[in-house]
């Protein structure tokens, strides 16, 4: 899909300027970081809104959009011919696009300690013919975007491609071009983890920063991880269904089991996440709401901080132990409430006598 060349009916004039053509804010996407291209993916079952609400611009007071994503523009021909997708890339380095926003998916290699060839890149130098790295691209870019936005872990804080002892140096957007970097519009760069990202995460966060080009939102609301602070202010344990199994003590110890999966290996009491409220599609999903851990892939130390997997977090056995033992007290006195609550009241009962007080006026 390429919205960048509609029809002169299509194109709405702009407001104040009778006759002339509403400048498109482009979208230019990159997946060509060290990825799977499980975000892209992802991001297809966005439903608040959906990608097609997005570029087609069916959201009220959203500005006109062209999106180049590799995802769903199948456009072809020469390196420097106009019908080319990496020729957009090469407008907005000229500055034939602007306003454009810029978006990376998959983590960015140190391509210094790659003497041989080149760790990833993404269509060729018409010049010479050879590849342009990922990181060249950034460096053309980003100076010239009304702002960079990182999707998914690997992109925002270098993912698994960024282990310790990983052979290409991977690395986040924001260790790439600097934690405090801001762009020509003064905004941050905007990180938002997931792996893969939880669709409509993403998809609200560009729909924000669209609305903020538009002059209709405030400065885009970051943490210090640079992740939107409406989404990610709360931890997995806090929007989780199996809460209340914590307080109570009560541990699951099998994953087909409803109650806290703690002991199982979740981190949920510690990392910044939305999906148990979000759930992943439509509301339904999410890892814990269907038995799964949260191994923790929204924040910056994932994977190395919170491995091995499926092992009780080192946190955990202490607190655990320590809900165990309150729990089993509240769960006590919770059952002998419970044994007085959950019955009728006393003046209830079968006859024809009226023990409720009440005096009829006859």
């Amino acid at each position: 899909m390429n919205t960048a060349s509609p029809t002169t009916d299509q194109q709405p004039e702009a407001s104040g300027s009778p006759g002339t053509e509403e400048k498109p804010i482009h979208i230019l996407w990159i997946n060509a970081g060290l990825s799977c291209d499980g975000d892209s993916v992802a991001l297809t079952a966005a439903m608040q809104p959906s990608i097609e609400e997005i570029a087609l611009g069916a959201l009220p007071g959203l500005p006109k959009i062209a999106v180049h994503w590799p995802l769903i523009d199948f456009e072809c021909g020469p390196v420097d011919g106009a019908d080319t997708f990496i020729e957009w890339f090469f407008k907005g380095e000229r500055g034939e696009i602007d306003p454009f926003v810029l978006v990376i998916e998959g983590s960015i290699p140190n391509e210094s300690i790659k003497q041989e060839g080149y760790w990833c890149g993404f269509g060729d130098n018409p010049d010479t013919g050879q590849p342009i790295t990922t990181s060249e691209w950034i460096d053309r870019l980003a100076p010239k975007a009304l702002a960079v936005v990182a999707i998914g872990t690997c992109a925002t804080y270098g993912g698994i491609h960024a282990m310790a002892g990983n052979p290409t140096g991977a690395m986040g957007l924001p260790d790439y071009l600097g934690w405090d970097w801001k762009s020509k519009a003064g905004i941050p760069i905007v990180c938002v983890p997931g792996c893969p990202i939880q669709p409509d995460n993403f998809a609200e966060t560009l729909t924000y920063l669209l609305y903020q080009a538009a002059g209709s939102a405030p400065m885009i609301p970051l943490d210090d991880k640079l992740r939107p602070t409406w989404l990610f202010g709360a931890t997995v344990h806090e929007g989780c269904d199996r809460a209340g199994y914590y307080e109570q003590g009560q541990f699951a110890t099998e994953y087909d089991s409803p109650k806290c999966l703690v002991k199982l290996g979740c981190w949920g009491p510690v990392v910044k996440c939305n999906v148990p409220k979000r759930g992943w599609m439509a509301g339904i999903g999410g890892c814990p709401n269907v038995g799964g851990i949260c191994i923790a892939c929204t924040m910056p130390g994932f994977p190395d901080k919170f491995m091995p997997f499926m092992d009780e977090p080192p946190g955990g056995k202490l607190s655990s132990t320590a809900s165990g033992a309150y729990g089993a007290v509240i769960r006590r006195l919770r059952t002998i409430t419970a044994r007085t609550v959950d019955r009728e009241p006393k003046w209830r009962h079968t006859g024809r006598e009226i023990t409720t007080g009440y005096r009829p006026p006859w």
